[in-house]
């Protein structure tokens, strides 16, 4: 692990015994994967981790009197959503060794693209007696450490609602809706919009079961991504700056865009793939239903 150089004294590496993340399911904890490729927006995250810390010694291998109060920390942030925020913190003030239970639950229209979970030991509370060696401002960083989870997979990932969409400008019987807005330089996450109809209960239901779908349900969400997905290539297709050489910040539209296209088209140009949109719309959809393999579920 890298050590950060800092200006005041801290403690080996050895005074915390941080266990791996564990993720929460219906059907009990696994160890946090890397990837999490069946994500989507409307799963939720449950995490829990155990982190063991001998406060005396870290007390005295930073400098710090002996009832200097300290904090375990762990902070959350998601690269596709651009958010970010504290996931819980626990106060520790006593001696000896201390076994911190770590719970969090993160909402999945937070979160999209790279999860970083960030557990840190820090000091509670500013300390105007330390040496000039110790620690003294209140968040001072005693020991850190970060993991990571992609959420982002293979379908396309985007915020949803579920609407009546007799109350909108759309048909009352269409299932579902894919707005897009902004520049391809605009936040992915601010920029498209999956609006779900709930009078039309099938593609509703499929949503709900979205983390545990059954075989029906597959086959619903595996049309609305499809369609998703063509909208997406046709609007971004549509966009003279769409370009391989185009370069779009992270976490925008057009970078997600630029993914999903070599998703889809691997070994293809854009020039190419926008000429066969443009001259035979029904063959792109094809091979966009083809790239997508509509209806191929396990």
């Amino acid at each position: 692990m890298t050590r950060r150089i800092l200006p005041y004294r801290i403690p080996s590496e050895d005074v915390l015994t941080a266990q791996k993340w564990l993720l929460v399911t219906e059907d009990g904890e696994v160890t946090m994967p890397e990837a999490l490729p069946d994500w989507d927006y409307q799963m939720d995250l449950h995490l829990r981790r155990t982190v063991s810390v001998d406060l005396d010694r870290a007390r005295v291998q930073s400098g710090l009197p002996t009832d200097a109060a300290l904090m375990l920390a762990a902070v959350w942030t998601a690269t596709g959503s651009n958010l970010s925020g504290p996931a819980q913190h626990v106060r520790l003030v006593e001696g000896g060794t201390r076994k911190v239970e770590l719970d969090i639950r993160l909402k999945g229209a937070d979160l999209g693209g790279l999860l970083l979970l960030d557990t840190a030991l820090v000091l509670a509370e500013r300390r105007s007696d330390a040496r000039p060696s110790s620690p003294r401002r209140a968040g001072s960083v005693l020991w850190s450490d970060r993991e990571s989870l992609r959420l982002q997979g293979d379908a396309p990932q985007f915020p949803m609602a579920v609407i009546d969409f007799a109350r909108t400008s759309f048909p009352d019987e269409a299932a579902w809706h894919l707005q897009i807005s902004g520049g391809l330089e605009s936040a992915t996450m601010g920029s498209l919009l999956l609006l779900v109809n709930e009078r039309n209960t099938v593609t509703a239901t499929a949503f709900e079961n979205a983390g545990k779908p059954r075989p029906v349900d597959r086959i619903v969400l595996s049309a609305v991504y499809a369609d998703a997905a063509r909208i997406m290539m046709e609007h971004a297709l549509g966009n003279g700056d769409f370009a391989e050489d185009a370069d779009f910040p992270d976490g925008s539209l057009g970078a997600t865009m630029l993914s999903l296209f070599d998703q889809l088209f691997p070994g293809q140009s854009i020039t190419d793939i926008r000429l066969r949109q443009r001259q035979s719309p029904a063959l792109f959809a094809s091979d966009l239903q083809a790239a997508v393999k509509i209806f191929e579920v396990s």
